[in-house]
């Protein structure tokens, strides 16, 4: 079969879920599954596919009979070519019942768990404007719309200063107004942009590897503090030096202004030098009277507000007592292990990224937290019998695992040692399904709460604990 005949239109498909990724589920006449990825579920619509696998499909809505009652306008014009947030046309309503119905299906059906209660989800006050920190590309590639594309125009100029187009590594969409990160996000980026394109400044070229521009950070902490971070590829120390004093003059609320020269292969700063220009190389984020200090390269929860919402569950899951032996496993820059040390004997965080370790310690320092210990290191390669007996037999265990869950080696020890409690956060309820499917004979699950860290898009975490039996 020639890849033109791969491509049929089903008609009036009803869309009756939302599935991985975010993308909307409708059933081919043959019932076989069309992933979709601009409906809504419960609308009717005619579905051009463009791929087809041996149990789905994947297509587009290209005509719609009827629009479901879950449809909202969305408020972003870049909505359906961004990628960023997908759900933007669904009610947040709706999210939220989907969200929670993903995990409910990954922790119940496909991971056969049962549950004791079940806490309804918790959504996210903030519905836009909620991410502390973005970070945007310079292209001298801009995305051209259909409608540009077919114009007659010649565009000599395509900077841009953006997001990546999904699936096109070197296509940058640029931006005009981002609802994600609360001003003055959106007019230190345009500012930013304006000034390069005056000044005649050259933005990156992914293909050819030149270009003085390469990207834009922005954090905004919660305390108010700014920080602003612009990556270089050429090394020109007076282009770079007028546009971060007029970034610096035009935003003088901005408290950490700060530049890196990158020169590799890839734009990810983590083994670059990072140099502070203006202000401070660091800025505060703040929590329960709890101080932490956030640089360039550290790892804190995107969404700050909800995140303190997140390790109040956490907290109260771990239900301690003060005189627990707590294990925080993937620590990161140690929020939660501060966050429960008040009501721990000692609290023990594993991290495998030493920068953020000690970033931990540092914390803990500032806070005048004294019973926290912090180790760097592979988890599976650090979480051995020795390092149990140097630091104490946990009472309860922490472990908030990338979304790959955790390593079956440190799954194996936790099963060797028995905590009595367990308290798994979970970007990745699949995941998570399967780790706790593994320690199912030994523990039960007494709590489950879905916790929305990302409105307007599929992303979950999830919250469960574990009692011994």
């Amino acid at each position: 079969m020639s890849r033109k005949n791969r491509k049929q239109v089903f008609e009036q498909v009803e869309i009756i879920d939302a599935g991985a990724k975010g993308k909307a589920v409708g059933k081919a006449p043959d019932g076989k599954i069309i992933f979709i990825d601009n409906a809504v579920p419960g609308d009717i619509a005619d579905i051009q596919t463009f791929k087809k696998r041996k149990a789905y499909y994947q297509g587009k809505a290209i005509h719609f009979h009827q629009l479901s009652s879950k449809r909202v306008d969305p408020v972003c014009e870049h909505f359906g070519v961004c990628g960023g947030c997908k759900w933007q046309n669904m009610s947040y309503e709706a999210q939220l019942f989907f969200k929670e119905k993903e995990v409910t299906n990954n922790l119940v059906r496909l991971g056969k768990l049962d549950i004791e209660n079940t806490l309804p989800i918790l959504g996210s006050k903030d519905q836009y404007f909620y991410r502390n920190k973005m970070e945007f590309t310079f292209s001298n590639n801009r995305w051209l719309t259909l409608d540009e594309i077919q114009s007659d125009k010649d565009f000599e100029n395509k900077n841009a200063l953006g997001f990546h187009i999904p699936g096109m590594w070197d296509k940058i969409l640029d931006l005009h107004k981002c609802h994600l990160q609360e001003d003055p996000s959106n007019a230190i980026r345009d500012e930013v942009k304006a000034y390069a394109k005056a000044n005649k400044l050259s933005f990156f070229d992914m293909k050819k590897q030149e270009g003085l521009l390469r990207t834009l950070m922005i954090r905004i902490a919660s305390t108010g503090q700014i920080m602003v971070l612009v990556q270089f590829y050429e090394d020109d120390k007076i282009a770079r030096e007028k546009l971060l004093h007029h970034i610096a003059d035009t935003f003088p609320e901005i408290t950490s202004l700060q530049y890196v020269i990158n020169t590799k292969g890839n734009d990810t700063i983590y083994d670059q030098e990072v140099v502070c220009f203006r202000g401070s190389d660091y800025i505060m984020e703040e929590m329960e009277g709890l101080q932490f200090k956030i640089n360039a390269k550290s790892f804190y929860q995107t969404n700050s507000k909800q995140a303190y919402e997140l390790y109040k569950i956490t907290r109260d899951f771990a239900n301690l007592k003060g005189d627990e032996i707590v294990y925080d496993l993937y620590t990161g820059t140690g929020t939660i292990a501060q966050f429960v040390a008040q009501k721990a004997q000692k609290v023990v965080g594993v991290e495998a990224v030493p920068e953020a370790i000690e970033d931990a310690k540092e914390n803990a320092r500032n806070n005048q937290i004294e019973n926290t210990v912090f180790y760097a290191g592979d988890m599976k390669n650090v979480f051995t019998q020795d390092f149990i007996e140097a630091n104490g037999k946990p009472d309860v265990i922490i472990t908030d695992p990338p979304r790959d869950g955790m390593h079956k080696d440190v799954v194996a020890q936790i099963l060797r040692i028995l905590p009595q409690r367990i308290v798994y956060v979970s970007c990745n309820s699949a995941t998570q399904a399967r780790d706790l499917a593994m320690m199912k004979e030994h523990y039960k699950i007494t709590k489950s709460q879905a916790v929305d860290m990302f409105p307007q898009t599929h992303h979950i975490e999830n919250v469960v604990c574990l009692e011994l039996r």
